[in-house]
C-alpha cells in the first residue's frame, strides 16, 4: 500500500469520503452523517472503504455551525465574558438594528451571554494604545473567584481598544488560564475596532473552543487505528489550517464545509479555462452560492451567524456578527432533505426544516413522515428508485403517499420543485446582483448530491446560458479539499505605514506558520461610512488601493463620493503550497441505458437515461435526458445540450 490521503466533507445529512492512494482515486463514498458524534460517521465510512493506514487526513465540517444554531440537540457551552468597566452590556445592546422594521412581533436574537455571566474589570486603554489604567492583581484574583462560582466551560475577554494595545487583556488572560482550560481574548481573535462586533466574535470563539477541541480530540482518537495521521481543516477563507489553529480559533471554521465547494469550483474552472463562475452547491440540508472571478474567490470580512435573508438581502441584526475572513457565500435552507409543508391557510412552504440523515426523506423508509425535495424528484421520475452507486432502494410508494396528504401528489411535487428553484436562485442573486455582478456573464457550476437535478432550471430562472456539472458532483467538495493549500491570516487596523505594516504582517506569518507566499487585502471606506469594501491588494501602495476601492464602490453601488478614503484594516494571508494530486478518474460503474418515466406537467413521458460514467469525452446529448451516476442524477431539460469535457465535466448550453 502506498501513500494514503483521505478527504472528508461532513455535511448536515451526508459525510463524503474520498480516498487517494499514490495520487489516484481508489474510493469515493457517501455515508449518513451521525449528527451528535460526527467522528463516528467518518470512522464507519473509512472502515467500509477498507482503509487500513492513512498518511494525511483533510476535512471540512459543519459542526461549528450546527452547534451555534442548536441543531441536532447540540448545546452551546456555558461561557463567561469579561469587559472593561462600564461595557458589560455591549454584547446585549449591540447595534440596535431592527431587521424587520414593520414586524410588530419581531424578537431580537437571544442574548448570547446572560448578564449573570458578564463581568467587569477596572482597566482602560485609549484609542492611541496608551494604557490609562492597569487592572490590579487583587481585583483579578477576586474576579477569578466570582467566575469560578458560576462554573463556565470557557471565558472570553474583550477590553476597550485592545486591538491597539493588548497588554491588559494578556495580563488578565494569564491569570485566568491558571484556573480555566479555555480562555480567549479579542486582541487575538479579532484585533480591530467596533466593540460590539469584536466582543461578539470573541464570545463565539470562546463558546466554540470546548466543542471543536473536544471534537478534534475524539476524531484524533478514532483515527489512531489508522496510524494517527495529521489533521487539517478547511477554514472560512478557503484554505486549510492545522488542528491547533482550528482549536484555538474555531471561528475560523464556522463555514468550513461551504468554503470547500467554492475552492473546488475555482480549481476546476482554472483547468477548463473559465474566468467567471458561480459555485452552486446543493446538498441534503442547504444550498450555497459563491463566485470566483479571474481565479479569485470573493472574500468578506464579516458574517452573521444565524442571520436571515429576505428577498435577496442579508438582514443585518438578525444574527450574531463575526469579524473574520469568510468566502463570500449566500446560504439558504434548500437541500434534498428540505421539508415540504402546508401552512394554516393551505399555502405550500419549503423549509427551513430539514429531514437530515435522521430520519431522512420519506423514501428512505427510516421513519420520515413529511415529504422532502428528494421525495419530489423521486415521484416525478427525475431520480432513480435504485440509488446510483449503492444497493439502496428508494421507496417511491411511500413518497407518493406522503405527498397525497398535501394534495394531488405529482402536482404538489412539481410545485415544490418550482418553489425550491426560486429560493436557490435568490441565493445566487445575493452573491451576484447584490454585489454589482451580472450573473448572465458567468457560468454556473452545479454540484452536491442534489445540485445537478436543479442547476439548469435555476440557470434558466436567472438567465444564465452555460452550466457545468463536474465529475462526481456528489463528492465534489471532498475532492476540492485535496487541491487546497494552507492559508493563515493576520490583520492590523488603522495602519500608519501601509507598506511597512503589510511587511510586518508577512514576517509574523512566516515566523509563526512558515509561509513564504502572501495574499493581501485592505478593508476601505469613505470617511464617515459605517461599512467597508474589501479590496484585493496587488501592490501595497496607498493610492493604488484607494483607486481600486473607488472602482469597486462604483460597481457595487453605482456612485462615488467626493470624500477621503480611509484604509480601515489591512490583512495578510500566508499561503503554504501543498502537493496537489493529478486525480485520475476510473470508469468503475456501468448503469444500463434505458428509459424512465418523467412527469412533464400533464402526464408521464419516456425520457432517455444514460450512465454518465460510461460516456467518453466528446459525447453529446440533447435534452430532455437524464444522466445517472453514483450519488446524483443530472437533469438536461429541453432546449439544452450537454457535452462531456476532457476532465469528465458536463458542459451544458442553451441551444
Amino acid at each position: 500500500m502506498g501513500k494514503i490521503v483521505v478527504s472528508v466533507d461532513i455535511g448536515g445529512t451526508f459525510t463524503d469520503i474520498v480516498v487517494l492512494e499514490n495520487n489516484r482515486v481508489v474510493k469515493k463514498l457517501k455515508v449518513p452523517t451521525t449528527p451528535g458524534n460526527p467522528e463516528i460517521g467518518v470512522v464507519n465510512g473509512l472502515k467500509d472503504s477498507g482503509v487500513i493506514q492513512i498518511n494525511n487526513f483533510v476535512h471540512a465540517t459543519t459542526i461549528a455551525t450546527n452547534t451555534l444554531l442548536g441543531q441536532f440537540g447540540m448545546k452551546l457551552p456555558r461561557t463567561a465574558l469579561i469587559t472593561t468597566k462600564g461595557f458589560r452590556d455591549v454584547i446585549e445592546i449591540g447595534r440596535q438594528n431592527r431587521p424587520s422594521l414593520y414586524d410588530l412581533e419581531f424578537e431580537r436574537p437571544r442574548t448570547i451571554v446572560p448578564r449573570n455571566l458578564r463581568f467587569e474589570v477596572d482597566e482602560r486603554t485609549d484609542f492611541t494604545g496608551k494604557i490609562l489604567k492597569t487592572p490590579e492583581m487583587k481585583e483579578i484574583a477576586e474576579l477569578v473567584d466570582k467566575i469560578r462560582k458560576v462554573k463556565p466551560e470557557s471565558v472570553a475577554i474583550s477590553f476597550l481598544h485592545s486591538y491597539v494595545n493588548s497588554k491588559n487583556e494578556e495580563l488578565v488572560r494569564n491569570e485566568l488560564s491558571k484556573e480555566f482550560s479555555y480562555v480567549t481574548v479579542s486582541s487575538s481573535v479579532a484585533p480591530e475596532p467596533r466593540e460590539y462586533e469584536r466582543t461578539s466574535t470573541t464570545v463565539i470563539n470562546g463558546m466554540l473552543m470546548p466543542v471543536i477541541s473536544s471534537y478534534l480530540s475524539k476524531l484524533k482518537g478514532n483515527l489512531l487505528c489508522f496510524g494517527s495521521p495529521p489533521i487539517s481543516v478547511m477554514s472560512n477563507s478557503g484554505g486549510l489550517i492545522d488542528e491547533s489553529e482550528a482549536s484555538n480559533n474555531p471561528v475560523g471554521i464556522i463555514e468550513s464545509g461551504p468554503a470547500a465547494g467554492v475552492v473546488a469550483s475555482g480549481v476546476l474552472a482554472e483547468k477548463i479555462g473559465i474566468s467567471k463562475i458561480i459555485s452552486f452547491d446543493m446538498g441534503g440540508t442547504t444550498a450555497k452560492a459563491g463566485t470566483v472571478t479571474d481565479g479569485q474567490i470573493e472574500i468578506t470580512s464579516e458574517y452573521e451567524v444565524g442571520g436571515k435573508s429576505h428577498y435577496g438581502r442579508m438582514i443585518k441584526g438578525s444574527g450574531y456578527p463575526v469579524r473574520y475572513p469568510f468566502v463570500d457565500l449566500a446560504e439558504v435552507s434548500a437541500g434534498g432533505g428540505t421539508v415540504i409543508w402546508l401552512d394554516s391557510a393551505g399555502g405550500m412552504n419549503i423549509g427551513p426544516m430539514s429531514a437530515g440523515s435522521e430520519p431522512g426523506p420519506v423514501a428512505y423508509n427510516r421513519g420520515g413522515k413529511l415529504p422532502t425535495i428528494t421525495d419530489a424528484n423521486l415521484v416525478l421520475g427525475i431520480l432513480n428508485e435504485q440509488m446510483s452507486g449503492s444497493n439502496f432502494l428508494l421507496r417511491k410508494d411511500l413518497a407518493i403517499k406522503a405527498f397525497s396528504r398535501l394534495g394531488q401528489p405529482f402536482e404538489v411535487a412539481k410545485r415544490a420543485l418550482e418553489l425550491v428553484d426560486l429560493e436557490m436562485a435568490r441565493a445566487i442573486r445575493m452573491v451576484t446582483v447584490e454585489r454589482g455582478i451580472d450573473p448572465t456573464e458567468y457560468t454556473l457550476f452545479g454540484f452536491g448530491g442534489a445540485g445537478p437535478q436543479h442547476a439548469v432550471r435555476i440557470a434558466q430562472e436567472i438567465g444564465i446560458r452555460k452550466v457545468i456539472i463536474p465529475h462526481d458532483p456528489a463528492v465534489f467538495s471532498a475532492l476540492g479539499l485535496l487541491n487546497s493549500d494552507w492559508k493563515y491570516e493576520m490583520r492590523k487596523s488603522f495602519p500608519d505605514n501601509i507598506q511597512k505594516d503589510f511587511q510586518d504582517l508577512e514576517e509574523a506569518l512566516e515566523s509563526k506558520f512558515g509561509t513564504k507566499e502572501f495574499i493581501l487585502y485592505a478593508d476601505c471606506r469613505y470617511t464617515g461610512q459605517g461599512s467597508e469594501i474589501t479590496v484585493k491588494v496587488s501592490d501595497p501602495d496607498r493610492q493604488k488601493i484607494i483607486r481600486e476601492f473607488v472602482k469597486l464602490h462604483r460597481e457595487a453601488y453605482g456612485f462615488t463620493l467626493d470624500r477621503d478614503v480611509e484604509i480601515f484594516t489591512i490583512r495578510a494571508f500566508g499561503i503554504g503550497r501543498r502537493d496537489k494530486p493529478e486525480i485520475v478518474e476510473d470508469v468503475s460503474e456501468t448503469v444500463s441505458t434505458g428509459l424512465r418515466k418523467v412527469y412533464s406537467g400533464a402526464e408521464f413521458i419516456d425520457v432517455p437515461v444514460y450512465a454518465r460514467n460510461a460516456l467518453p469525452s466528446g459525447t453529446k446529448i440533447d435534452g430532455l435526458a437524464l444522466l445517472d451516476e453514483p450519488g446524483s442524477t443530472t437533469l438536461i431539460p429541453e432546449r439544452w445540450t450537454a457535452e462531456v469535457g476532457k476532465f469528465g465535466e458536463l458542459n451544458l448550453r442553451l441551444k
